[in-house]
Formats: C-alpha cells, structure tokens, sequence
C-alpha cells in the first residue's frame, strides 16, 4: 500500500491557496481585510492563509458560515476532534481534502508555527464546545486569549518574530487580547441569542443581575456599565500591544496598528451609543477605517509609542490557567 507523501499545504499549489485564503478574509473580515493589504506581500499571503485556518476553524465550531448565525450544536465534540485531527495531518504535510487547513499547513511550514501554538487555539473551541461560561474576570480574559491572544501570537511568527522573542510575542498576545474583548462587548445581544454569554457571572452578581437576564431593557444601564469594563481591559492591552509593535518592520508595524485603531474604534463605538449600542452592530465605516490606516501610517513612521504599565494579565498566567 503506497504511503501519502508528505507536502506542505497537502500537495496544493500556493498560489490556489493563497487566492482562497484571500476570498475568506474578504468575505469574512473587512476590519482585518483592510489592515492586511498594508504587509509586504508575502507577509499579507502568509497572514491570509493563517486566518483561513482560524476562519474555518471557528466555523466547523459553530456549525456556521463566515461567522453567520450559529447552528446546530448537539454534535459540536465531533466537530472539535475533526478540527484536531485536520490541523495535525495539515502539520504533518499531508492532504486534508479542505484548503483552509491546508493553507494553515502551508504557512506552518514557511514560518515555524507549531502543533502547541495550534493547540493554544483550538482550546478556545474546546470552551465553546462545553458551553463554558466565565465565572470571573480571570476565566474570560483565559478565554480572550485562546480564542484571540494565542492568534496574535501566531500572527506574530507570522511577521517574522522570533518564537523566543516572549517580549514581542506577549504584545502580539495583548493585541489578540484587546481585539476580543472589543468583540464581546459589541457582540453581548447576539451571543445572548445563540444562548452564549462572555460576561463573568461575577460582574453580574455585582450588577445584581438575574442569569440569563442581562438583556432585559431594564438592565441595559448596568450593561453599558459592564461593557465599559470589557472597553476598559481593551484599552489597557492596546496600550501594551503597541510598545510591541515598535519593533516590527514598518509595513507590519503599520498593518498591526491600523488593525489596533479599527478594532479598538469598535470598542469606543459601543461606549459611545450608551444603551443604544446593541440596536444593530457597531462597526467602523470605511471612511473611519481609511483614517485609521493613514493615522496608523504617521504612528509607524514616528514610531515612538507612549511607555505604559504592562496589563494586570499576561500570556504566560493566562496560558497557565489551562493547565
């Protein structure tokens, strides 16, 4: 019986790869679609096909489709072993029959990604799986980074960071950080109707919340207050993930901190709309998203980022509390 041989990308041609990587990042991101077109190109290839993978991921999670609307999740264990499965024969160099992890094969192999750094994510939809719900401050910001942190970590390799540079790699985590507590907070109405709630069941103790009532109009004031604490925790890890950014080759530092500005804009969008903010989805407009490119152009070239005090929770703690 003749052995499948092992190519990296499961024997597909980069260039395929590449061009379905982008049509998912387009049509599944147009924050970080628009940031990518400012990496060199083979960064911006690279960063495609790792979120093709992360994209795919997230959907064999969900049961959905480019982050649409989530579906059936009595068989969301069988989905999880698939996605483990998947992206250990895409590690190994071997055909997956799905482009997305052979795309994460692909950039794997150019870029030294690991089966640990894969694990660090896929533990995010493990959560998920289980209908995991955060207790305290502590477990959400364990889930922001499996889910995120551990993306931007990635992403960092990605850029050509070392894996031993922590220093680096704890900012590009801080990144991650801040992007998906930016996430949570606009997204709190609409994970209520998929019966998911990332608020920790202490703050809404604190607010003398009923469970499962956070939605309630007469509770949208402590809402706001609590979305303002999710803000908060993402200002706070930006602030972080620029010092880091500092050290990336322009055209990346530029990337990164477009992607910083558009992301946590969505985070201010919410505060800014009060008790409104869950009406219809906050987004940043292209004309908002074209200024934060060209500010994020003039911040890369100065590149002086203000010195500030590291955040209360750090990559190698959060990591911890999996173990």
């Amino acid at each position: 019986m003749r052995e499948t041989p092992q190519q990296a990308g499961g024997g597909r041609h980069r260039d395929a790869l590449v061009a379905k990587a982008h049509a998912a990042i387009v049509a599944g991101s147009k924050s970080f679609a628009a940031a990518s077109r400012l990496f060199d190109r083979t960064t911006r290839e690279r960063v495609w096909l790792l979120y093709a993978w992360c994209r795919r991921c997230d959907d064999l999670a969900d049961a959905q489709h480019l982050g649409g609307e989530l579906g059936d999740q009595a068989d969301a264990p069988a989905r999880l072993e698939a996605i483990r499965v998947l992206t250990r024969r895409a590690l190994d160099g071997l055909p997956t029959a799905d482009p997305a992890f052979d795309a994460f094969g692909l950039v794997a192999r150019e870029c030294g990604l690991t089966e640990a750094m894969a694990d660090d994510v896929i533990a995010g939809f493990a959560l998920d799986a289980e209908d995991w719900r955060p207790r305290s401050e502590a477990d959400l910001m364990r889930y922001c980074y499996h889910v995120a942190g551990a993306v931007g970590v990635m992403m960092a390799v990605v850029m050509g960071v070392s894996p031993h540079d922590d220093e680096v790699l704890d900012r590009a985590c801080d990144l991650g950080l801040a992007f998906q507590l930016a996430n949570i907070a606009r997204d709190i109405e609409e994970d209520d109707r998929a019966d998911r709630c990332y608020l920790p069941v202490e703050w809404l103790v604190e607010e003398d919340i009923e469970p499962g009532q956070h939605m309630k109009p007469h509770h949208r004031g402590e809402l706001v207050e609590m979305a303002a604490r999710l803000v908060a925790l993402m200002e706070t890890h930006a602030a972080a993930a620029r010092m880091g950014a500092a050290s990336l080759p322009l055209r990346s530092r530029w990337a990164v901190l477009a992607a910083a500005r558009i992301y946590t804009g969505i985070g201010r969008e919410v505060l800014r709309r009060g008790t409104a903010a869950w009406d219809h989805r906050a987004t940043t407009s292209g004309w908002q998203k074209a200024w934060a490119v060209t500010a994020a152009l003039f911040e890369a070239l100065v590149n002086r980022p203000r010195r500030v005090a590291l955040p209360r929770w750090n990559r190698r703690e959060l990591a911890e509390l999996a173990r």
